[in-house]
């Protein structure tokens, strides 16, 4: 702010820059006030029809959309009843009954299928049930019959083999059919083979303490022994 003393002064008159500018220009200030007022009236006047512009604003149609229709949710299901706990009989068992032994080392049936309905059990291999297994009770026998049987040629050119057969044991414990399940890879020996079979005496499998015609598997070896 700039302020000016007069020469010749203590500096009572002292006025600042502003206050000689507002002293010196109340006139035009009073003027110029009174053109804008004549000016308003006439534009108002001479142009009585004056319209704003137009300011709307464009919008996208609004689409109603349809709700789907309510849906039920049905109820949770009922809860399932545990099932009743099941009831042992008690059964009066005398403690002199006594169970047989089962084993199928000497002759596994592990491969044969159950019978089929309504055929002949002894005309195909197939497992039989048993509690106990038949017993070859001539082994002496079949020993001196392996060495007559014997093919004189293969024997005599130190060729052997070993034969495996299903052998249908009847309920009396003779030999009833014959099946090569295992060829020894020589026509000569398996027939030999089912030759020594055809007089075999077995102990009859029993089932229940019954006897039962089965099938097992006999393994019939042919070998030279060289002195």
């Amino acid at each position: 702010m700039n302020i000016e003393q007069n020469p010749g002064t203590d500096g009572a008159d002292l006025q600042t820059a502003n206050e000689r500018f507002k002293r010196g220009n109340d006139g035009r200030i009073a003027v110029m006030v009174l053109a804008s007022v004549a000016l308003h009236f006439a534009v108002f006047q001479f142009f009585p029809d004056l319209q704003a512009a137009d300011f709307s604003v464009d919008g996208d149609e609004i689409t109603a959309i349809e709700l789907p229709p309510e849906v039920r949710i049905p109820p949770p299901p009922e809860q399932i009843a545990r099932p009743a706990r099941p009831r042992v009989a008690a059964a009066a068992v005398a403690e002199d009954i006594t169970i047989a032994a089962t084993t199928f080392e000497e002759n596994p049936v592990d491969n044969l299928p159950p019978p089929p309905a309504g055929a002949d059990p002894s005309e195909v291999p197939s497992y039989i049930a048993r509690d106990i297994e038949p017993r070859l009770e001539n082994s002496r026998e079949i020993r001196d019959q392996l060495r007559k049987q014997y093919p004189p040629d293969l024997r005599d050119s130190g060729i052997g083999g070993r034969v495996v057969l299903w052998v249908f044991v009847e309920e009396d414990g003779s030999p009833g059919a014959f099946r090569v399940q295992e060829s020894s890879g020589h026509m000569k020996l398996d027939q030999a083979a089912e030759r020594i079979a055809e007089r075999m005496v077995f102990s009859p499998a029993m089932l229940r303490d019954r006897p039962v015609a089965v099938w097992i598997a006999m393994p019939i070896t042919f070998e030279t022994v060289r002195g």
